[in-house]
């Protein structure tokens, strides 16, 4: 079992940035790959960006690509998820799921889920 928190949701103007923490315990964090995923109110869960387990291997959609970036400290037990030029339409609640094996861009796969952080962004 991996039990995993996340944190450092809030409202931000568009332009701006926020770093989704991801804390996780319970088996060993390192042998685990992490995604991210959001859902906006009245959508479907969707893909944001995955990391292997070693964080060697990383995952955007295209929609986050180059704007987000995803890092894992294994030491800490924490994954990350840095948000840059942030827009009205990346409001949502943003999750953070972790699997054993490697990164997924997929839902289903992912058994072990936290409970959530609201990121709103202002226009």
């Amino acid at each position: 079992q991996v039990q995993l928190v996340e944190s450092g949701g809030g409202l931000v103007q568009a332009g701006g940035a926020l770093r989704l923490p991801c804390a996780a315990s319970g088996r060993t964090f390192s042998s685990y790959a992490m995604g991210w995923f959001r859902q906006a109110r009245g959508g479907e869960r969707e893909f944001v960006a995955a990391i292997s387990a070693s964080g060697g291997s990383t995952g955007y959609a295209d929609s986050v690509s180059g704007r987000f970036t995803i890092s894992r400290d294994s030491a800490k037990s924490t994954g990350y998820l840095q948000m840059n030029s942030l827009k009205p339409e990346d409001t949502a609640v943003y999750y953070c799921a972790a699997r054993w094996g490697g990164r997924s861009y997929y839902t289903y796969e992912y058994p072990y889920w936290g409970q959530g952080t609201q990121v709103t962004v202002s226009s």
